[in-house]
């Protein structure tokens, strides 16, 4: 799933999660372009061939106001956008889908309490709710409301009660793996996946290549949010349709037995 990160109605570059660091993005996919969200929305529907795409609002994570006119611009381009834009509250999480989110991002770190998400669900429904459990380098990032990193719940006991809360997709994102190309913590998504065999799970932050996309698959994970590997080349166009085909070749192999 290409991740757009949008920022002064910018596509923007994620590393580390330093987003006063973030710059418009320079992609290979459009190189002459460089910070054009919507040029950038086209190219991954049309060239990488993305059904779903992540937007993550940074302005309103950051306590500004949402990109309402540029999310709306791009849930025409995009046939499913998946958006992170402080979706807190039930009235927030329906302004996302009047604006054109096929999944609602509710994230930890601007969460005060996991079991708002109640109430969120509540509102758009378990199917169009996804909870990201916001991480750096393992330990959760929190509201500052909700405690520190050192107090917290661990990863895993986030997760089940975000689930618990009614949330049907699990994000596991790490923003100190964005742009790292490390890879994603296998450890912890294979123990999500066992805990919650019926819950959609996602990885953020790290891959690097067609082969961390492989991983992913072998350890039960749904969708992987991918930026920086598709901006400078390593993760190609045709490197997705392989993946996808062998993985499908292997679901098939899988049934067939």
């Amino acid at each position: 799933m290409p991740v757009l990160d949008l920022a002064f109605g910018r596509a923007v570059h994620a590393r580390g999660g330093n987003r006063a660091r973030y710059r418009p993005v320079v992609s290979a996919l459009l190189p002459a372009l460089a910070g054009d969200a919507r040029a950038l929305a086209r190219a991954y529907v049309e060239v990488v061939g993305a059904r779903s795409c992540y937007a993550a609002d940074l302005d309103a994570i950051g306590g500004g106001l949402v990109q309402q006119e540029l999310l709306s611009a791009l849930a025409t381009i995009v046939p499913i956008l998946w958006v992170d834009a402080a979706a807190t509250e039930p009235d927030r999480a329906r302004e996302l889908v009047t604006a054109g989110a096929g999944i609602v991002v509710a994230g930890l770190e601007t969460l005060q309490r996991v079991d708002d998400l109640t109430a969120i669900v509540g509102a758009v429904g378990r199917d169009r709710l996804a909870f990201s459990l916001d991480l750096r380098d393992g330990r959760p990032v929190l509201h500052p409301a909700a405690g520190t990193p050192l107090t917290a719940p661990s990863p895993e006991a986030i997760a089940m009660a975000a689930t618990a809360a009614g949330a049907g997709t699990i994000i596991v994102l790490d923003v100190g793996r964005v742009g790292s190309g490390q890879g994603a913590d296998l450890r912890l998504l294979e123990l999500l996946r066992r805990r919650l065999p019926d819950t959609r799970l996602a990885s953020g932050g790290g891959v690097s290549g067609p082969e961390d996309l492989v991983r992913l698959a072998d350890v039960g994970c749904d969708a992987a949010l991918v930026a920086s590997a598709l901006h400078d080349g390593r993760l190609s166009p045709r490197d997705v349709a392989e993946v996808a085909a062998r993985l499908r070749a292997q679901s098939a192999t899988s049934v067939s037995r």
